[in-house]
């Protein structure tokens, strides 16, 4: 009776949670689990029972991966501070008209990640700037930068790159945010 007991208190504290993808040590720390063996069994039952879903070695949902956000699950996988910038996001605002198939990321490595049909491009940036929170917001459970932080980000990379509807751009507020950031 007790180790039914503990088991529910278990899967009553992981769908408790706001999040829904979880890392192997989020869970044991959830669980308050401190040998990986233990841990990796309560996965392991959870996953037959169908309460979790695994994605990737390490990385579980309490939803089918279709059913995730790709940008919470991308952000998930790099399993590091990172944020929505890029042509991922000057696509979305009308900034560039090219099709782009990876969502991409700032975080402080470079890594190309394909999980589900999904692609994850990741591009390097240095802790001085990436740490920077200016003109980043939190969307759901990830972080985006806005469309002038996603320009800012890009001339960072690429000095001269072309961008198809300057005229969409604010260009005194990318300025700033160059300047708050230290870009320039």
């Amino acid at each position: 009776m007790l180790m039914k007991r503990i088991s529910f208190d278990k899967q009553s504290i992981l769908l408790k949670q706001n999040k829904r993808i979880f890392h192997t040590a989020d869970l044991a720390l959830l669980w308050g689990l401190e040998n990986s063996k233990t841990t990796w069994v309560t996965v392991s039952r959870y996953i037959r029972k169908g309460t979790l879903y695994p994605i990737q070695k390490g990385l579980y949902s309490t939803l089918p991966v279709s059913e995730l956000d790709p940008y919470d699950l991308g952000s998930s996988v790099l399993h590091s501070y990172c944020y929505v910038s890029l042509e991922t996001i000057l696509a979305r605002n009308g900034i560039i008209s090219q099709t782009i198939i990876p969502i991409t990321y700032v975080s402080s490595t470079s890594r190309r990640i394909s999980l589900s049909g999904l692609i994850y491009q990741s591009r390097q940036m240095s802790d001085r700037f990436l740490f920077s929170d200016v003109d980043i917001q939190k969307v759901d459970r990830h972080l985006e930068a806005s469309p002038e932080r996603a320009v800012a980000d890009m001339l960072y990379y690429e000095p001269s790159y072309h961008f198809d509807a300057e005229n969409l751009i604010n260009w005194k507020r990318v300025r700033k945010i160059q300047e708050k950031v230290g870009y320039k």
